[in-house]
This record gives structure tokens, C-alpha cells and sequence, in this order.
């Protein structure tokens, strides 16, 4: 059945689901911290723009997984999948169960991109011109990740590109609320970015089999298990290391160390990673301890900052 064909309530319902819905929490944490940064450096905060950013974000961060699920549809890696743990891997599995059709991910991703584009434009009329460079950034990320010619996802890039995608997304909270950018959010940026990276890295180990069949080079299946759960345990020891010498540099308050607090979270999935990663069925913990661990860093560093601020 066509997405176009379904009417009312039932086809907000079926946008809902093809957008992976439960993802986009990553997005709003991050805004959090960009807002969070702004009001530690003394901003009065906007609550018109801060609503907008996370709209627009949210947008963004939903278009990009539904064009995620087109291109996964098109190159077999979806349809190849027999190991993923919905609703973490594997995609949101719509047109692999004939709930809906390829060009119905397609279009549904250009209406969400043709609702994002006015919005961003106010916000920056309304911000600053800078804003659109950090849009168009991520904007440009959100496409090469799935999208051929680059396909980022494919080359062993795409960790990468969401890394900053995220980052961006921070740093594109705390620009709305100052007018211009500073040093602070891309400190603050880093290690939620790298916790966001990791999400990917976890969550393409139930994927390997099936993104290798299709010739999709993650850094599971470029690095082998082992070497990428050692990855993800180095990243999370990173984005946790830089938030503790920030503070004993003084360029974040002592109240952010609560970030810490997300540190056994990202290590505990590491080690579930390193003993379970040649076994996707038992990986379900890991990838859940993966999502909170960034969900957790980004939220405790934001009222840390928060904190200071009042």
C-alpha cells in the first residue's frame, strides 16, 4: 500500500514510524547541550528560537533516517538483514514487509527537507548568517551518510559523519542563542559527538553480516568485531577523558563532572561488545546501554552547566 493512499490519523501514524521516532531523542539532547552552553556563557535565553531549533533539528535528524531507510532498500543491505535488533538495527523494516513502498521513503524525505529549508531560513534571519553554513553542513552530512555518489555509511566514514553531524547540532543550538560562534559549545560538542558515533558503531555489529554481503563497510565490518569494540571502548574513554580535563582547566564548571556519571554506562557496552560481538542476539544490552550512555553524558553535562548558570 502507498503511503499516499492511506488517509488521516493513519498516515501521521505510518510518517511517524518511517521517521524511527525513538532516535530522535539523540537530537533533542544535543539542542539541550547547545542551549545549556549559551546560558553558561550568560545568554538570556530565547524560548521562540530554542522551540525552533529543536523542531528544525528534529526535522533534520528524521529526514536523514528516512533516506537512511531508502538507500539501505536500494543497495539490498535492509532486505539482507536476518540478524538486526529492531528497533536499534536493520532500519525501520516498512518496505521489507510491504507496508510501504521505496518511493514512498523518497518523498516522504523531500517533504520533510521541503518543511526544514523555510524553517532554517527564519532562524537565521533571526540568529545569524553563520547558522546557515552550520544547516548546510549538516544538511550536506545528513545526505553523503546514505546517498551515493559518497555513501559514507559504505566507505567507513559514516561514524564519522554522524560524529559531527551531532556536534554540529550542539553547536548550532548555542549559535541561535549568542548570534556567533564560540569555543565553548565545540568543547562541549566533542564528547557527545564521539558517544553518538559510538551508537553507530554498536549498532552495526548485528548488521555486519548482512552490510559485508552488500559490500556496506562499516567499521564492524572494515575492523572486524574485536578491533571495533576496542574502538568503542577508546571513544568512550575519549569523550569522558575531555570532559574531566576541561574541568581541571577551568573551562567547564565543576558541576559538568556529573557527565561522568555516563562513563560505566559506554564502558559496560564495550565489554559487552568484546565478549558478545560474534553473537547478535545477545547484544540487545549493549546497544541499550550504548543509546543511554549518550543520552545520559549529554543530559548530566547540560544541567551541570545549567547549574552554574542560575
Amino acid at each position: 500500500m502507498s503511503l499516499f493512499r492511506v488517509a488521516g490519523l493513519a498516515k501521521v501514524g505510518l510518517c511517524l514510524r518511517m521517521v524511527r521516532p525513538g532516535f530522535l531523542v539523540i537530537t533533542a539532547v544535543a539542542c539541550v547541550l547547545g542551549l545549556a552552553s549559551a546560558a553558561y556563557a550568560g545568554v538570556v535565553l530565547s524560548a521562540n528560537k530554542a522551540w525552533a531549533t529543536v523542531l528544525l533539528a528534529l526535522l533534520a535528524h528524521a529526514a536523514a533516517n528516512v533516506l537512511n531507510d531508502h538507500e539501505d532498500a536500494r543497495n539490498g543491505a535492509d532486505a539482507a538483514n536476518t540478524q538486526g535488533l529492531f528497533p536499534f538495527t536493520g532500519g525501520s523494516r516498512l518496505i521489507q514487509t510491504g507496508v510501504v513502498q521505496l518511493q514512498d521513503t523518497r518523498r516522504l524525505a523531500l517533504w520533510l527537507l521541503a518543511l526544514l529549508v523555510p524553517g532554517g531560513l527564519w532562524l537565521a534571519y533571526q540568529s545569524g548568517a553563520g547558522l546557515l553554513a552550520l544547516g548546510l553542513a549538516g544538511v550536506f552530512l545528513g545526505w553523503a551518510y546514505s546517498a551515493p555518489p559518497l555513501a559514507l555509511m559504505c566507505r567507513g566514514l559514516g561514524e564519522l559523519a554522524v560524529a559531527l553531524a551531532w556536534a554540529l547540532m550542539v553547536l548550532g543550538a548555542d549559535y541561535v542563542q549568542r548570534g556567533h560562534f564560540a569555543a565553548l559549545p565545540v568543547w562541549v560538542s566533542l564528547g557527545y559527538g564521539l558517544l553518538i558515533a559510538n551508537i553507530l558503531v554498536g549498532n552495526a555489529f548485528p548488521d555486519a553480516a548482512a552490510d559485508a554481503l552488500v559490500g556496506k563497510r562499516t567499521l564492524a565490518v572494515r575492523l572486524g568485531w574485536q578491533a571495533a569494540a576496542r574502538l568503542y571502548g577508546l571513544l568512550a574513554l575519549l569523550a569522558h577523558a575531555g570532559v574531566l580535563l576541561l574541568v581541571l582547566l577551568h573551562q567547564l564548571p565543576l558541576a559538568a563532572s556529573t557527565a561522568l556519571l555516563a562513563a560505566p554506562l559506554a564502558l559496560g557496552a564495550a565489554v559487552q561488545l568484546g565478549r558478545y560481538g560474534n553473537q547478535p542476539a545477545r547484544l540487545r544490552p549493549a546497544l541499550v546501554l550504548g543509546i543511554a550512555a549518550a543520552v545520559l553524558h549529554g543530559l548530566a553535562l547540560a544541567a551541570g552547566l545549567y547549574y552554574h548558570a542560575i
